[in-house]
């Protein structure tokens, strides 16, 4: 199974990959993003370190049950040959209705197929108020004319 585009990546297929991961994180369906990380995938995410699919999908569940009406945008900071790192901020509220933006970065690592078999991700939370949020749009991806993290000053 291939999942482009491919490594070497360029500027215009590495922010392509950026979008692409961002809009499928947007559904919000474990399952269906599983589908871009290798069988033996290895995450770090904050303090957690796992492995495979099973694992990803369990987290991605339990992240998603507790990360409640969730938005996710994601930008290109770099990349090289089969590498991209983004910069990412998201919007969620917990079950008793506190709201947090939640920024971080994200090392990736692909392989032939496109698949990435290495996430390596820091992230930080900030409660914040419902009139501090920027994140208006309907569940689900991202509108092209919404403003991206830079123009947002995030």
């Amino acid at each position: 199974m291939t999942r482009p585009p491919l490594p070497p990546f360029t500027f215009e297929t590495a922010m392509q990959k950026a979008r692409m991961a961002e809009d499928m994180w947007n559904t919000r369906d474990a399952s269906r993003v599983l589908m871009a990380y290798t069988e033996d995938s290895r995450w770090r995410n904050r303090a957690e370190f796992f492995y495979g699919r099973p694992a990803i999908l369990d987290f991605l569940t339990r992240k998603w049950t507790r990360e409640l009406e969730y938005r996710l945008i994601k930008e290109l900071w770099a990349f090289n040959e089969n590498r991209i790192a983004v910069r990412f901020a998201y919007e969620w509220h917990d079950d008793s209705g506190q709201w947090f933006r939640s920024y971080g970065n994200e090392n990736w690592e692909f392989d032939a197929e496109g698949l990435m078999y290495l996430r390596i991700a820091s992230i930080n939370d900030l409660p914040i108020t419902p009139s501090d949020r920027k994140y208006h749009w309907p569940l689900g991806r991202r509108p092209d004319d919404h403003p991206n993290l830079s123009a947002l000053g995030l």
